[in-house]
């Protein structure tokens, strides 16, 4: 409650700023956020023209796959990374016989954004340079971090559709590619790209979605680590990423589509109750009833308790299950993709079988044409 000699200070300024004074302010002020918003943000009618109706009538399409002397980009859309980060990548398209590019927001890095590698508009402008450059063939998220969903209204998706290429990233970029997918109906890539996870072991699978020339045949990945949560098979269009990037996609125009998916969820440094949140979230607005079976990433703190009242909390396994296991779908936890060591590339928007009895995740379809 404000005492009375606060009140009789802020009641004098307030004559004192009366009339022209304050109205001016707050003119300029409205003024100084209007030209921010315009400079941050695209007219609605080129960002978001394609509505929901209209895109519903476009089928999804794949990028061309890599060959010896494709180019590869690579771009921060969200927090900042040194070159050096990125060397177990640049080796691996190096080795495979592709050229590299290495945009500014990677290697001029400014400090002044803090969290972020640039601007706003410095790290949409370089996004969809890659996108309009013929010459380009793939772009790699340097980074995930913090960032990605402020870009999105300063990307055009049609562009995006038009210039099919492969698109890769995760963590924070999980907004980035499942939006490219809901928005310009694309195939992307939930793939590591800092070295500490894009290591050797995931480079076969990278090597057989991204530049494969062979016939097809569908590609069964499983792992030590999986664990059945629900038994059961579902085939659908894999989907999702960061849990906490899904759950901040709702209510959004790039909000996440579950309806016959496969479900990709995992996060990192997230307590139990968090994460119980998060899934609740999904599960209030109808995700989680929608996807047609459910694949939780490997995290290396599935089976702790929080810190602050370990007698009192479940672990995340226990969350999950507890949450999932209602859903009476298919479900299987430990599969190693996102913040992981050798991590896993999985393609989103292709069509697979989850096999939960078995625990494998088979694609049913190429990721690239």
């Amino acid at each position: 409650m404000i005492n009375r000699r606060k009140f009789i200070t802020l009641t004098t300024a307030s004559a004192l700023l009366g009339g022209g004074i304050l109205k001016a302010f707050n003119r300029q002020l409205q003024d100084t956020v209007s030209n921010k918003m315009q400079n941050r943000t695209l007219d609605s009618s080129a960002s978001l023209r394609m509505t929901n109706k209209k895109r519903d009538e476009f089928s999804i399409i794949k990028p061309n796959a890599l060959k010896k002397g494709s180019v590869i980009a690579f771009t921060a859309p969200a927090s900042s990374v040194t070159v050096w980060e990125l060397h177990n990548a640049v080796n691996f398209f190096q080795k495979m016989g592709c050229k590299v590019i290495i945009g500014d927001t990677v290697k001029d890095r400014q400090r002044k954004f803090k969290y972020f590698s640039a601007s706003d508009e410095e790290r949409a402008k370089e996004f969809m340079s890659f996108i309009e450059d013929k010459k380009v063939n793939a772009i790699m998220c340097a980074r995930g971090g913090f960032g990605s969903m402020r870009i999105l209204p300063l990307l055009d998706f049609n562009r995006i559709r038009e210039n099919p290429k492969i698109i890769a990233g995760f963590s924070d970029n999980t907004i980035l590619i499942n939006s490219i997918l809901v928005m310009s109906k694309m195939v992307t890539f939930h793939s590591a790209i800092a070295s500490s996870f894009f290591e050797p072991a995931g480079f076969p699978l990278v090597k057989e979605l991204l530049f494969s020339e062979k016939i097809f045949t569908p590609i069964k990945i499983t792992s030590p680590l999986v664990q059945t949560i629900l038994g059961g098979t579902a085939e659908g269009t894999i989907v999702g990423g960061n849990l906490s990037m899904l759950a901040a996609s709702l209510g959004t125009p790039y909000e996440i589509n579950t309806k016959e998916a496969i479900l990709l969820i995992e996060d990192t440094l997230e307590e139990p109750y968090q994460i119980d949140k998060m899934l609740s979230q999904l599960w209030l607005a109808g995700k989680l009833q929608d996807c047609e079976g459910i694949v939780v990433g490997y995290m290396k703190n599935l089976d702790t308790k929080t810190h602050f009242f370990p007698d009192l909390s479940y672990t995340i396994r226990e969350v999950i299950e507890s949450r999932v296991k209602s859903l009476g779908k298919p479900a299987i936890i430990g599969l190693p993709y996102g913040h992981v060591e050798n991590s896993i590339m999985l393609p989103l928007g292709v069509k697979a079988e989850l096999n939960a009895t078995k625990k494998t995740l088979t694609l049913l379809e190429p990721a690239v044409s």
